[in-house]
């Protein structure tokens, strides 16, 4: 592990500064506080490694996980790493939880159906300790799965939607494909629109000879389209038509621009550098050619883009002037928009680089320097959390220069803040600093062509420089063929270590800036470096003492602990117990402390183990003790922010992948659906019930029990009802959106409940929730003062008579507590075969993706390793791919392709 110090360099920008100035807060004290925040709350980061890019049914998903410090150095602190899977409705679908040894950690997750259905799902990792602060530190990233098995249609969407005044207007074309690929032609679709959960449209057509549909459509102004869905039904002439369902997302795609003055503020009288980004409604960047006007229409710059929406224009503001922006969009459409108000007197830092140092211009314009002459300030840079430079002078210039060796700062993101004597921000610039410091990972083979199933030896050499040191490492071989991917979008151990996990937001593209970079994709860096977010540190806080309140501490492994008390209430000091864990046949004692509070440290067991606590000796334990077991917390759920990566047409856009994920799990992995003609099973809805008769025959919304299956709290699920929870009360989303607060009226089967006795029911227990816009003829809402009716109906529970066992099961000893906690994920070793010779006629074909994948590579001292394994059947590019980190923190990724004929 690196030791962190401060390093301090003052500057003098003018030879006749002094420091004759008293200041509010001195630089040192800043530092020291900095210092403390440091020291005392250390940041851990995670970084996976998958071993490919997307996935399909079938597949199981292979990931290394390394957990740092701040400073890329292995982090000592957490033993526990917590994976996430969260589906695009923001439901849990997997949680592992992974022991972490010297920083890092490795699992998988096996994607079978019906857990598992195509569609874009968003992973997140993180250590207990990382909840004590801002929930964006977390690992997110998107997994995209596709079904090539148990999918009979294929289809892919293209929209062309506008808005007016009038409303919104959708054209979509629509291609049908079987199975096999083949166009489905002269078909009936039918077709409805879903937006504000309610139809807005409706409609049937026909495919052309090509497989195609068009579909238009209107909706009002008032209903957001983009929110809804399109439901289509194709007719196949068998019973079960084939259905598909597209999100609206994209369907009409508005167009907005942000302006980023370098150092924060258009400030009269200064040379200013101002960033633009244009984005799309979907969060992508679009490009855009920007004009700029002041307010009497006087042309000042124009400016085009550079990538991916963002450019840079120059000009020098005036005082008393406004200005703005005419930006004309790719796809045609203009828009004007004011750019952010000019400061008649402030100072700003702007900062450039050359080959050896950073350039630092501070410039104050006259208002700023007649009013703060001789008034001290600070200039502050920090990277990763250390403080790398710091500097204090008094005014007395309105432009000075510094340069600053490139060598004193590591590769990463390097923050650069102006502070007034007080201590209060005066401007701030982020940059980019690539050195020399990150691994060179150089792979070899010992052939650059091999044949299907020969054997492969690689020799990996990790060195930063001319150094090497030993390093942990993760590899993983793909057959690049079927597996074809962008290497720009691809989320890297460089990504996300030195850029995504320190910037707010969205980085669309992220590795662009890693892979093969050159002069352009510097400038590039640095425009995202002035239109993103920095969201680690604010001076503020740390100045004024707001430390992050620290609720939970590094785990270094499962604890078991909990509290036992007496039937009163009362504590029960110096209680004994035994915990148990039987299919391990392993058992701890342990006594209760003065306070009736006990732990079992460190234990170790599989998830859905049974764990039995048991305190039956105790003295009359039968009847006057209770054991209460802590709860684990458990992180919300946020909105998805990698959602602009989302893929509408998984269909097409993984074709080639799934085509031949069909070939590989289609003959043994799911069986077909049957359908039967029979009388459906009677199941339990409103119409069970007397006092709720007078409602409408059909619910405006049902949601089913197979929808609840992954829910674990039933008020966090009525979302997707077309229910809105909020302070405690559940309204219909339609009228709360338009600014009601009336209450829906809540039943249970035939009883009016409240919303805290529906927050106690178990989702298993749900056989429908029916969502009811109006009362209908029941007169429920005109009697309680409400506006809709949810009817939650519960299963029905055969009756059948319970055994002696079963009744025992029930009543529990109260000195015995037999639980599942959450324990270890069970470990996966991923097969490797290995081959005699080339396939013969008789044997299955080798149709893996993943061709070879080994999460535990360490290189020696001299950063170096060598592995072996075999190729498959396919024929094509292979592609390897090593990340990793060595012992002092440095990382790296290299790749290296092989041809197989």
């Amino acid at each position: 592990m690196k030791y962190i110090k401060l390093l301090l360099f003052t500057i003098l920008v003018s030879s006749n500064y002094i420091y004759a100035q008293t200041d509010s807060i001195s630089l040192n004290t800043i530092l020291e506080k900095k210092g403390k925040l440091f020291h005392d709350y250390p940041s851990e980061k995670v970084h996976l490694h998958f071993d490919k890019p997307y996935y399909a049914i079938g597949d199981t998903i292979w990931f290394k996980a390394y957990v740092t410090l701040e400073q890329r150095s292995p982090s000592p602190l957490s033993k526990i790493l917590y994976v996430d899977v969260i589906s695009a409705k923001d439901s849990l679908v997997e949680s592992l939880k992974i022991p972490v040894t010297n920083a890092v950690s490795s699992g998988n997750i096996v994607l079978y159906s019906p857990k598992f259905a195509q569609g874009t799902y968003q992973l997140r990792a993180y250590t207990k300790w990382m909840l004590n602060f801002d929930p964006t530190y977390f690992f997110t990233k998107n997994i995209v799965i596709g079904d090539g098995i148990n999918k009979e249609l294929n289809t892919h969407i293209t929209f062309d939607g506008s808005r007016s005044e009038k409303g919104a207007k959708v054209n979509t074309k629509i291609l049908y494909k079987d199975e096999k690929g083949i166009p489905l032609m002269n078909k009936k679709v039918s077709w409805e629109v879903i937006a504000d959960y309610e139809r807005v449209a409706k409609g049937k057509g026909t495919t052309d000879g090509n497989g195609y549909l068009d579909i238009s459509f209107t909706a009002p102004s008032k209903v957001d389209i983009n929110r809804g869905q399109l439901n289509t039904s194709l007719e196949t002439g068998n019973i079960k038509p084939l259905t598909a369902t597209f999100p609206l997302k994209t369907a009409i795609l508005e167009h907005d621009i942000q302006f980023f003055p370098e150092g924060g503020d258009l400030i009269a009288g200064i040379p200013s550098k101002v960033a633009f980004k244009a984005i799309r409604s979907d969060g992508l960047g679009i490009d855009a050619k920007v004009s700029i006007v002041d307010k009497n229409g006087k042309s000042i710059v124009t400016g085009d883009s550079q990538h991916l929406g963002m450019g840079l224009i120059s000009f020098t503001p005036e005082p008393g002037n406004a200005y703005k922006a005419n930006v004309t969009f790719k796809d045609g459409s203009s828009k004007n928009f004011d750019l952010p108000p000019v400061k008649d007197t402030g100072m700003n830092v702007s900062v450039s680089q050359n080959q050896e140092n950073v350039v630092l211009r501070i410039n104050a314009n006259d208002n700023y320097f007649k009013a703060n002459l001789n008034k001290g300030f600070y200039i502050i840079a920090q990277n990763a959390g250390i403080v790398y430079y710091a500097a204090q002078s008094i005014l007395r210039g309105q432009s000075f220069n510094a340069e600053i060796p490139k060598n004193k700062f590591p590769s990463g993101i390097l923050q650069i803040s102006l502070l007034a004597s007080n201590g209060s921000p005066i401007s701030e610039r982020l940059t980019f600093i690539k050195r020399n410091d990150l691994l060179d990972i150089k792979i070899n083979s010992d052939l650059s062509t091999y044949g299907g199933r020969q054997k492969v030896k690689l020799n990996i050499l990790a060195k930063n420089g001319e150094a090497a040191k030993e390093g942990n490492y993760s590899i993983s071989v793909i057959d690049e063929t079927k597996v074809p991917s962008n290497e720009d979008t691809e989320t890297t151990i460089l990504s996300n270590l030195l850029l995504s996990s320190d910037l707010a937001g969205y980085i669309e593209k992220p590795n662009y800036y890693f892979n093969k970079t050159d002069t352009k994709k510097e400038s590039d860096l640095d425009l995202l470096m002035l239109t993103q977010g920095y969201r680690k540190f604010l001076y503020k806080d740390a100045i004024e003492g707001k430390f992050p309140k620290i609720t939970y501490l590094p785990e270094q492994g499962i604890d078991i602990t909990g509290t036992i008390r007496r039937a009163n209430g009362m504590t029960w000091p110096g209680a004994r117990l035994l915990l148990q864990i039987p299919d391990r046949h392993f058992t701890s004692p342990a006594t209760t402390d003065k306070e009736g509070k006990f732990k079992f440290p460190n234990v170790v067991f599989r998830d859905s183990s049974e764990v039995i606590v048991n305190a039956r000796n105790n003295v009359n334990s039968a009847k006057d003790i209770r054991i209460m077991i802590d709860g684990e917390p458990y992180p919300a759920i946020y909105s998805n922010v990698n959602k602009p990566a989302e893929i509408l047409n998984i269909d097409s856009t993984l074709n080639t992948y799934l085509k031949n994920a069909k070939l590989q799990y289609g003959n043994a992995f799911m069986l077909k659906e049957v359908v039967v003609k029979a009388s459906a099973e009677r199941k339990p809805s409103h119409l069970d019930h007397s006092s709720l008769s007078g409602l409408n025959m059909m619910a405006d919304k049902v949601t089913s029990s197979e929808q609840l299956q992954a829910c674990a709290n039933l008020l966090n699920c009525l979302s997707g009802s077309g229910i809105t929870y909020i302070d405690n009360m559940l309204y219909l989303t339609r009228s709360y959106n338009q600014g009601s607060r009336v209450p829906i009226e809540i039943y249970v089967n035939d009883m009016p409940v409240d919303v805290s006795y529906l927050a106690s029911i178990d989702a298993n227990g749900v056989e429908s929730i029916e969502v009811f816009n109006n009362d209908g003829l029941s007169g429920i809402n005109r009697r309680t003062n409400t506006q809709g009716v949810l009817v939650v109906n519960l299963k029905e529970i055969k009756k059948t008579p319970i055994s002696k066992d079963q009744l025992k099961e029930m009543f529990p000893p109260a000195n015995i507590l037999t639980y599942k906690p959450k324990g270890y994920s069970v470990e996966r070793k991923f097969y490797a075969p290995k081959y005699a010779g080339p396939r013969a006629a008789t044997q299955p074909e080798d149709l893996r993706t993943t061709i070879f994948w080994n999460p535990i590579i360490n290189t020696d001292k001299d950063g170096k390793t060598a592995l072996e394994y075999f190729n498959g059947d396919g024929k094509g590019t292979y592609k390897v791919v090593v990340e990793g980190i060595d012992m002092d923190g440095n990382i790296g990724r290299g790749i290296y392709r092989y041809q197989v004929k």
